[in-house]
């Protein structure tokens, strides 16, 4: 049975787990981050597949416009983070992921994927998406079909509109925009 912790408005279920970032595993906890930044957590099926590096790398290699944003990003999926390294340690020019700018979490036990509501039926993360606030408050959900990557384009449109809104309570932010468009006044 899925749990449904996961919810727009409510705080992000909290986790430790491990994860590999710079080729080295440590502890990392998502109430760490709360008070301090915005996170981005996204969840990919498995690690050596063909959709999973465009969203991973794409992501890191516009880490910095999410750091501009005072954001960290991590990746979450229910392999190893053996599998993880392993597949760090792999060129990009080779199929694996290269160096990347953010942590990969290890959640093998599939607890961290269950209650964030995206464990498919198969036993793999559905291609979820969550934009947590600096209180650990979830503002931003989307899922997508296992066989269709993400846009980096749109996750930063949608981190810059729940900041803008965050910050301007009696705004609210229409179709398509884009920082610096008119907003609607409540």
């Amino acid at each position: 049975m899925k749990n449904n912790n996961a919810q727009i408005g409510k705080i992000a279920p909290d986790f430790e787990a491990i994860a590999v970032f710079d080729e080295e595993f440590g502890k990392i906890r998502l109430s760490d981050y709360r008070n301090k930044k915005y996170v981005v957590l996204f969840f990919y099926p498995l690690n050596f597949t063909f959709v999973c590096p465009t969203e991973i790398t794409s992501f890191s290699d516009r880490f910095e416009e999410f750091i501009d944003l005072d954001t960290e990003i991590l990746g979450v999926s229910v392999d190893s983070e053996y599998s993880h390294l392993a597949w760090l340690q792999i060129d990009r020019e080779e199929g694996g992921l290269g160096e990347l700018t953010y942590p990969l979490v290890s959640d093998l036990k599939k607890e961290i994927t269950l209650s964030y509501n995206v464990l498919d039926d198969s036993g793999v993360a559905l291609r979820g998406l969550f934009i947590i606030d600096k209180n650990g408050i979830i503002q931003y959900s989307t899922t997508n079909n296992l066989s269709v990557g993400r846009s980096v384009d749109e996750t930063l449109r949608i981190l810059q509109a729940v900041q803008y809104v965050t910050e301007n309570p009696d705004e609210a932010c229409p179709v398509d925009w884009e920082p610096g468009d008119e907003t609607i006044y409540l």
